[in-house]
């Protein structure tokens, strides 16, 4: 089986890292697959390491703007994927109708999670929100798989999207080794000090549905109850949120006592943060399946996390839940942490055991057994719609399509 994959719209973050994970953890002689190309620019190919059944292809247009990137996605790509691969997987959302069997992914849900998307009000974002919706609700519909990485993305998804005709399945991503470190010693609250306060980080892009701000107010009520506590915020920002974020540390905490903002920290040093910190904090509102969350829960810390699925999916009984738009739940969900330090130990123990079981070798496995199934899945379709014409056809031909069909179904989900 020979896989293409389509990475000419991936440019940074989670896209790339799942991409690279991917192709560096699967052992293709398990999945049947003999070779891999992989179409996407120069910037993201660099970042795969060199395999011997993997071939890097850098078309021209994928360097240049979105138009051309579109245009060779539309019209170059179907021809490259006919001469080169059996199956397309296009890992950023958006699929060609014009080669099949193409499989592909949901990512972001945001498009699809139309209450979130109105907390950008009126605004390009809002536009672009929209238009993608669109686009990927099409690709949804037309592929022969796609892949969701939790069920409360599949679910939500195809409420959306209505019944798809291919096939689909749940495949979540897994957790880089560098982040697993053992809980540590957990202090009682009395050894806190205002010169020595409970850390708490908050790791996330500062945006509309993260409600950084809704913690800083948590964290200033509980200052002014006189506990010592202090918290960062780490990650890049959408202006108009970071703007927000910002001024509201300088009304809560003019001297930048307990609410510090960190900004943008390279991927590589985040195992170090995680690693100074006391506590952890999450309280996104939409989420496909979080990568912080499962990095924090990786490095041993205690969780004080959103209600809103896949929250709970994700990080199941070893967290406590606040309600991410009540400042006041999220104090009470801190103070648990602040004042329970055999909670905080029980916590960080199973948050470390559950982010075991998320494995990029077992996704790299799953995922491309589901693009070689879909392929052959695909295949035994078109094999079973050819009228039997000649007795020199294997007796068996017909009968392994529906063997093939059978087996497939343990791929489907929902």
């Amino acid at each position: 089986m020979r896989i293409g994959i389509d990475a000419s719209n991936l440019r940074g973050g989670g896209g790339v890292t799942h991409l690279t994970a991917l192709l560096s953890h699967v052992n293709v002689t398990d999945t049947g697959v003999e070779r891999v190309v992989v179409w996407g620019p120069d910037a993201v190919l660099r970042r795969l390491s060199d395999r011997p059944w993997l071939i890097k292809s850098n078309p021209p247009e994928l360097e240049r703007s979105l138009r051309s990137r579109t245009a060779w996605r539309h019209r170059t790509l179907p021809r490259c994927a006919r001469d080169e691969c059996d199956v397309l997987f296009a890992p950023g959302g958006l699929c060609t109708d014009r080669f099949h069997p193409v499989v592909t992914m949901s990512r972001n849900m945001l498009p699809f999670q139309l209450r979130e998307a109105a907390r950008y009000g009126p605004s390009r974002m809002l536009l672009r929100l929209g238009l993608l919706r669109a686009a990927q609700r099409r690709s949804f519909q037309i592929a022969d798989g796609v892949i969701f990485l939790s069920r409360f993305a599949h679910d939500t998804v195809l409420r959306a999207t209505g019944p798809i005709s291919g096939q689909s399945t749940v495949i979540p991503h897994g957790v880089e080794s560098r982040f697993f470190r053992e809980p540590r010693h957990q202090r009682e609250s009395t050894e806190f000090t205002l010169e020595k306060p409970m850390r708490l980080l908050y790791i996330s892009i500062v945006d509309v549905y993260k409600h950084q701000w809704q913690v800083a107010e948590a964290v200033a009520g509980l200052r002014r109850a006189g506990l010592p506590i202090a918290i960062e915020f780490v990650g890049s920002g959408y202006a108009p949120a970071l703007k927000r974020l910002q001024r509201v540390i300088r009304v809560l905490d003019p001297r930048g006592q307990f609410l510090k903002y960190g900004g943008p920290v390279e991927h590589a040093d985040l195992p170090s943060g995680y690693q100074a910190a006391d506590a952890f904090v999450f309280a996104s509102s939409c989420e496909n399946l979080p990568n912080i969350l499962l990095e924090a829960m990786a490095s041993g810390l205690p969780i004080a996390c959103s209600n809103r699925l896949p929250m709970p999916e994700v990080l199941g009984q070893a967290g406590v839940y606040f309600d991410p738009v009540q400042p006041r739940q999220i104090e009470e969900a801190i103070l648990k942490l602040f004042h329970g330090a055999e909670l905080r130990r029980n916590l960080a123990k199973a948050a470390y055991e559950r982010a075991e079981h998320f494995s990029w070798s077992v996704c790299a496995r799953d995922t491309f057994r589901f693009l070689a199934d879909t392929g052959e899945l695909r295949a035994g379709r078109i094999a079973a719609s050819i009228p039997f014409q000649t007795a020199a056809s294997p007796p068996e031909a017909a009968p392994r399509t529906d063997a093939v069909h059978l087996a497939r179904q343990s791929h489907r989900v929902g």
